[in-house]
């Protein structure tokens, strides 16, 4: 009985010394600002092919003063064709047709619309433009999606591009297969930045002027000799 409260005390003791280190660990790592209350700055999905599709690129989501900002790099479209582009509920692609990633995201229940529409699915992001070697670069703002884990939250989603294009039709705009997917994660850009320096007070760390020791005059030895 005595060993086994022994090695309890001991093991507190040990926690509580390394509380400071695990809390320096946990303040430092870019997960400690993942949660619904804390928003990240910067986001990114990378697009990879699904099925026999050569689609590639990425998709970045900054937080900007007007919303999130993003900025959409694709490759191995069809030339001069539209292929529509969404947020999609889950971040789960282990299947072959990328279907295990849900419907568009739509928190706010509303029907399925264009991006210039205010009431849509908060994953309609609408077109990309392919050119002439199938490449489409789409940059847009959008104040309905946050960077983090709530409601609104895209992290841990899933962007997917589409064979056809979106013609804003019901229920999600007919856009035909899924030919290329990427899981919504956080950018190594999203680290948190370091706390500035708390400010000394006046006269603190400044180097300690030298003591001043107390002089008294010196009295020389006198030779003082006594008649007998």
């Amino acid at each position: 009985m005595k060993a086994n409260q022994t090695l309890g005390a001991s093991g507190f003791a040990i926690l509580a010394l390394l509380a400071p280190f695990l809390n320096a660990q946990e303040s430092t790592s870019p997960l400690s600002a993942h949660s619904s209350s804390a928003e990240m700055k910067k986001l990114v999905a990378i697009i990879r092919p699904i099925g026999n599709s050569n689609v590639r690129g990425s998709v970045v989501f900054d937080k900007v003063d007007d919303g999130i900002l993003i900025n959409a790099k694709i490759g191995g479209l069809t030339p001069n064709a539209h292929h529509a582009i969404h947020i999609h509920e889950f971040g789960d692609l282990g299947s072959e047709d990328a279907s295990s990633a849900g419907d568009h995201f739509n928190p706010g229940d509303h029907s399925h619309a264009i991006p210039d529409e205010s009431e849509r699915h908060a994953g309609d992001l609408g077109n990309l433009q392919a050119d002439g070697d199938g490449n489409a670069v789409l940059t847009l703002v959008v104040n309905n999606i946050t960077l983090d884990a709530g409601k609104r939250g895209i992290i841990g989603r899933a962007v997917i591009v589409h064979a056809k294009a979106d013609d804003g039709g019901q229920p999600s705009g007919n856009a035909g297969d899924r030919i290329a997917a990427g899981v919504i994660g956080i950018s190594k850009d999203a680290r948190p930045e370091p706390a500035p320096p708390t400010p000394k007070p006046p006269g603190e760390g400044k180097p300690a002027e030298p003591e001043q020791k107390e002089t008294r005059p010196t009295t020389p030895d006198t030779d003082v000799s006594v008649d007998e």
